[in-house]
């Protein structure tokens, strides 16, 4: 019960998903009353209850979805009631043999990928027509156009009453990844320069680097679904606009996550059985360490997500951005020189781990370019996603 208080409170006081559910419950409630209104009290149309069922269930969670939804729902309704009329017509109005007949028909056309979720209705359509008897010419027209009617209502209700734009898990999980990055940076070399090896703890370390690889997962689909509930959807253009990510934001992060896991892995096994990087050269824990630390407080430096359209990082995040890259290739610089230094053996886990490292750093300096891009070419488009916003800002 408290959660439930807690969850009623934030839709009222805060934009979230709370307040978004509890705006498209209403909008679809609004839809069912406005469709019975005009189907079952003004018109008294024969199958007026086909109106409202329709309309509660085509307020979808983006305009788009409501228009494919709807047409879907159409196509399958239409089959359904002319196969199972077929069916009524061929039994002699038997309705058992007429039901076996077309269940499995409209059944397996459910399953029909192009149907999506609407394709269940295939079946239902085809039980209401048998059930009550209401196959005749006039029925079906009546079936189909109160059908129409309840799926232009749902589809005007969505996209006029506060269309629902979803943008906040993109800016949220763009916010994420930068400072989970840092933190798990910074975390590994705290614990390199550490004499004593935890292998729970290191273990530790690649779950979470793996858990970023997810994260990148995690925006693709949202970007998606960002897209799409800009589709057919009128009210974009009346959103606070906030710049739009860079052109190569998520490939240049999906690369970084990708070399900080390769890197993480790469110090778990070469100290999984060797306590204390035995196989490394004495400097190589702490050079390495150096490195990751200052390539954390890179990704820590990535203000994209906060700045204006058209505006540059502050010139203290810039030269704090320049100093932390130019300390992380200096200590690369040494990590490769030991590859050449006669006192020490060449080692896998030393090459490894150059390679991983360097492979880190080439990504990392796109940071900084990308945002001198973003400021070049912020202003040139205003449909960006609403930062503070997402279905009914």
């Amino acid at each position: 019960m408290t959660a439930l208080w807690r969850s009623a409170r934030r839709a009222v006081t805060t934009s979230g998903p709370e307040r978004d559910t509890t705006v498209q419950s209403l909008k679809a409630a609004g839809a069912g009353v406005l469709a019975w209104a005009l189907a079952g009290w003004w018109w008294s149309a024969p199958m007026a209850l086909l109106a409202p069922w329709t309309a509660l269930f085509l307020v979808q969670s983006t305009v788009y979805r409501s228009v494919r939804s709807a047409m879907q729902q159409l196509a399958v309704v239409m089959l359904g009631t002319l196969l199972a009329a077929g069916a009524a017509v061929l039994t002699g109005n038997n309705s058992l043999a007429a039901m076996a007949i077309v269940l499995p028909i409209t059944v397996l056309l459910s399953t029909y990928a192009r149907f999506g979720t609407q394709g269940v209705y295939a079946p239902t359509a085809a039980l209401f027509v048998l059930a009550y008897g209401t196959y005749s010419g006039v029925d079906i027209l009546h079936r189909l156009f109160e059908t129409l009617l309840g799926a232009v209502i749902g589809i005007a209700v969505n996209a006029l009453v506060l269309p629902p734009v979803h943008g906040r898990d993109v800016w949220h999980l763009r916010r994420r990844l930068p400072q989970e990055s840092a933190d798990l940076l910074h975390t590994v070399a705290d614990g390199i320069e550490k004499e004593s090896y935890d292998p729970k703890k290191a273990q530790g370390w690649y779950d979470r680097a793996q858990r970023l690889t997810d994260l990148m997962t995690d925006l693709r689909t949202a970007r998606r679904w960002t897209d799409e509930s800009y589709r057919f959807n009128p009210g974009r253009k009346l959103r606070r606009s906030v710049p739009p990510p860079p052109p190569d934001w998520d490939f240049t992060w999906d690369r970084i996550t990708e070399h900080i896991r390769t890197t993480v892995r790469t110090v778990v096994e070469t100290r999984e059985d060797r306590p204390s990087l035995a196989d490394l050269p004495a400097e190589a824990p702490g050079i390495l360490a150096e490195l990751l630390r200052a390539a954390g407080d890179v990704c820590e430096l990535d203000d994209s997500d906060t700045r204006a359209a058209g505006t540059e990082s502050p010139p203290e995040t810039v030269d704090d951005r320049r100093r932390a890259m130019s300390a992380a290739e200096a200590a690369h610089d040494r990590l490769a020189q030991l590859l050449t230094d006669s006192r020490y053996e060449v080692t896998p886990a030393l090459g490894g781990l150059t390679a991983d490292t360097q492979r880190l750093l080439s990504d990392l300096t796109a940071i900084g370019e990308n945002s001198e891009a973003e400021s070049t070419d912020g202003t040139a488009g205003t449909a960006g996603t609403d930062s503070t916003s997402n279905a009914v800002g």
